[in-house]
C-alpha cells in the first residue's frame, strides 16, 4: 500500500525572492563545474549552496562542503529567508517546456508530497535503474549533516484518468505563489494546497498504486538509509515518525507532458581501436548502413540521422555510431535472431533495451571492454543530445559516440514490475525536477499526519 502525506514545507519567502529563477539549480548529479560555479554567482541563497558545495583546499572532518551547507541552511532559516509553512501542505507544480523535437510545447505536472520508504522487495516503490554506492555515501553526508531532504525523488504511477491531478486542480483556484522563467527557457508554476479534504481524497487515490522512480534512484536509497540510521537512533515508533518518509514529486505516467531523452554514449579513449576490424567484427549481429555526415550544417544533419535512427528502431534495435577523423556515419541494425545471442544471464525484458544490445555486443565483444570499464566514468560520458555528442567527438574532445533512441516508458514498466534493474544512465527524463522549490526537514520526533 502506498502512503503518502502532506508535509510542513520550508520554502524561499517569496515576498523577499523576486526572481526564483536565480535561486534553484538543477539535480545536483547533472551539474558541470562551470554550471555550479554559474549558480554560485546568480544569487548569495542559490539552492547549489545547499545541494553542491564546493570543495576547498584543506577540507577537514569540521570544515567541509557538507559542514558549510548545513551552516548556509540554518542561517537562511534563521534570516528568515527559508520559511516554515504554518500547517501540512501538498505542492502542484506545472513546469512548460520545448521538447526539441519539432513538436508543440509541452506541459508537465507533478505533486510534490511525501512518500512513506519502503523496503527492497516491496513491491510499492520500483527503481529501475543501478546505483552506485559513492553516490549514496555522498547524499548522505549531506543529509545527515542538514536533517534535511533538499531535492525530490522524480516518482511516477499510472492514472489513465488523471483523477488525482484532476483532484488537485478542483482546489487551485488562485494563482500560483510562484512563476518564473529557468535559465533553460523552461516554465515554472507552484500552488501550495492546504485543504485536509483534498490530501484525503489524494491519500486515497494513491494507496493501490506503485511508484516507478524515474529519477533520484541513490536518493531513494540514501533516504533509506537515513532512516534506518534514525531508527536505530530514535526507534521506529510511532510508525509515522518524519523519517520514515522521503518527499518525492509524483508524476502522471499518462501525461502527456512527460519526455524521455536518450543518453547517448561518448567513449574518451579506446584503444588499439581500428574501424574496419570493429566493424567487420559486429557485422555478425548487425546490418551496418553507413552514410556522410560532412556538411557544415549539422543541425540539420543531426535532424536528418534523428529521423534515420528513430524509423530503424521502430521494429529493432538500432544504434549509429561516428568517429573521429571520417566523414561517415553508420546506422547498426540487430539482425533477426541475434538477440538470443546476448546471453542466458538477461532476462527476457532486459534483452529488449537497446542499451544493453550495445553493452553486449559492442562495448563488450566488439571493443573489448569489461564491466568495470562500462562503469568507469572516466572512460564513459553521456550527453542527450545529439549534436553535442558528434560535436564533442568532431571537437577531439572524444573519441568516438554511439547514438541512441530514448528508452520506452513500456520498457520502464517492464524492467521495473519485473524487478530488475537497467544499466546506468539507460533513461533522461526530461526536464529534469528542479531544487529549491521546497525541503522538507526532518525534526527526529516529528509526526507526519496520515489522511
Amino acid at each position: 500500500m502506498t502512503i503518502i502525506a502532506p508535509f510542513r514545507g520550508l520554502t524561499y519567502d517569496f515576498s523577499r525572492i523576486k526572481d526564483f529563477s536565480n535561486v534553484v539549480a538543477p539535480p545536483y548529479d547533472v551539474i558541470s563545474e562551470p554550471e555550479q560555479e554559474a549558480y554560485y554567482q546568480a544569487d548569495p541563497h542559490n539552492v547549489i549552496r545547499l545541494i553542491l558545495g564546493k570543495k576547498k583546499i584543506g577540507d577537514s572532518d569540521w570544515d567541509n562542503r557538507y559542514t558549510r551547507s548545513v551552516d548556509f541552511f540554518k542561517r537562511w532559516e534563521s534570516a528568515g529567508i527559508l520559511v516554515h509553512a504554518d500547517q501540512p501542505c501538498i505542492y502542484v507544480t506545472s513546469l512548460t517546456y520545448d521538447p526539441g523535437n519539432g513538436d508543440k510545447q509541452r506541459t508537465r505536472w507533478g505533486i510534490i508530497a511525501l512518500v512513506r520508504i519502503e523496503e527492497k522487495n516491496s513491491g510499492i516503490i520500483l527503481p529501475h535503474e543501478k546505483t552506485f554506492s559513492a553516490h549514496k555515501d555522498d547524499r548522505l553526508r549531506l543529509m545527515r549533516a542538514c536533517n534535511a531532504q533538499l531535492s525530490q525523488i522524480f516518482g511516477l504511477y499510472e492514472d489513465p484518468d488523471n483523477a488525482i491531478l484532476n483532484a488537485c486542480k478542483k482546489d487551485m483556484d488562485t494563482p500560483p505563489q510562484i512563476t518564473f522563467q529557468f535559465g533553460d527557457g523552461t516554465t515554472h508554476e507552484m500552488w501550495i494546497l492546504q485543504s485536509p479534504y483534498l490530501f484525503k481524497k489524494v491519500a486515497d487515490a494513491m494507496s493501490d498504486k506503485r511508484i516507478f522512480i524515474a529519477d533520484g534512484h541513490h536518493r531513494y536509497e540514501t533516504a533509506r538509509n537515513f532512516r534506518n540510521l534514525m531508527r536505530a537512533r530514535h526507534g521506529s515508533r510511532p510508525v509515522n515518525r518524519a523519517y520514515e518518509y522521503a518527499m518525492m514529486y509524483l508524476s502522471n505516467m499518462n501525461d502527456e507532458g512527460l519526455t524521455i531523452l536518450p543518453s547517448h554514449r561518448l567513449i574518451k579513449n579506446a584503444p588499439d581501436f581500428q574501424l574496419q576490424p570493429f566493424l567487420e567484427k559486429i557485422e555478425e549481429w548487425f546490418n551496418i548502413l553507413k552514410f556522410s555526415l560532412s556538411s557544415p550544417d549539422l543541425t540539420r544533419q543531426c535532424s536528418a540521422l534523428k529521423e534515420k535512427l528513430a524509423e530503424a528502431g521502430r521494429s529493432n534495435s538500432a544504434m549509429a555510431f561516428y568517429h573521429q577523423k571520417v566523414d561517415e556515419c553508420y546506422l547498426f541494425s540487430l539482425k533477426p535472431g541475434a538477440r538470443e545471442k546476448m546471453g542466458d544471464d538477461l532476462h527476457p525484458s532486459l534483452k529488449k533495451l537497446d542499451v544493453l544490445v550495445l553493452s553486449r555486443f559492442i562495448l563488450q565483444k566488439g571493443l573489448g571492454f569489461n564491466q568495470e570499464d562500462l562503469d568507469n566514468e572516466e572512460i564513459f560520458h553521456y550527453e542527450s543530445s545529439m549534436k553535442t555528442a558528434v560535436s564533442q567527438v568532431q571537437s577531439g574532445n572524444q573519441k568516438m559516440t554511439f547514438l541512441l533512441n530514448p528508452t520506452k516508458i513500456g520498457h520502464v514498466k517492464e524492467i521495473a514490475n519485473n524487478s530488475l534493474v537497467m544499466p546506468r544512465k539507460s533513461t533522461y527524463f526530461y526536464p529534469k525536477v528542479l531544487s529549491g522549490l521546497v525541503f522538507s526537514k526532518i525534526e527526529p520526533h516529528e509526526i507526519v499526519q496520515v489522511y
